[in-house]
């Protein structure tokens, strides 16, 4: 209840033009590294999880005083920044006009070409794994495994059912099982 109070608060200062600056900077530092992680786990470079994040701040920023917090805050934020993450990996598949599969070995590959990466490592493969996911499965597992998203705020976020979601889930994680037993 302490961080709906928070966001209540943190929603009316934006709203007041005298401490809108303070209030936008508190949300930036409160929510920008989960966001951050949140985007970088679907695009994979740091660069262009940058590149997005400064994106969702941007859309924050124009939209927060119409926001009506029917849901969380956190949930409103995560929204924006998995469609904002969404529009941009569409833009870069029309940019490098690649079928989807193609695209999914293009964020492989981008996995692969990182700093310090090691096949034989567990956390690589695991990496490997989720980005070798269907797109929504790929959304659906991180927010739940490393963001421990209930369903319910997951449903919000994807405009979707928290039963499609849990089953979603489940594929996705028998998939990732899978494909580290066998590689």
């Amino acid at each position: 209840m302490a961080e709906y109070t928070d966001e209540y608060l943190l929603v009316a200062s934006f709203k007041d033009e005298k401490t809108r600056d303070k209030a936008f900077t508190q949300l930036v530092q409160k929510y920008q590294e989960r966001l951050y992680w949140h985007v970088r786990r679907m695009v994979v470079e740091h660069e262009d999880a940058n590149d997005i994040l400064q994106n969702i701040f941007i859309k924050v920023w124009k939209n927060l005083s119409e926001f009506r917090q029917e849901s969380n805050l956190y949930t409103w934020l995560y929204r924006i920044a998995t469609n904002e993450t969404l529009t941009w990996i569409n833009q870069q598949k029309r940019h490098v006009s690649v079928s989807l599969s193609d695209n999914e070995d293009v964020f492989s590959e981008k996995l692969t070409a990182q700093k310090g990466f090691d096949a034989n490592k567990l956390e690589w493969r695991l990496q490997q794994a989720i980005q070798s996911l269907p797109e929504k499965q790929r959304i659906v597992f991180n927010l739940r495994y490393y963001d421990e998203m209930p369903y319910e705020e997951m449903a919000i976020v994807l405009a979707t059912s928290a039963g499609a979601l849990k089953a979603s889930y489940h594929h996705a994680v028998k998939k990732v099982e899978s494909y580290i037993i066998n590689s």
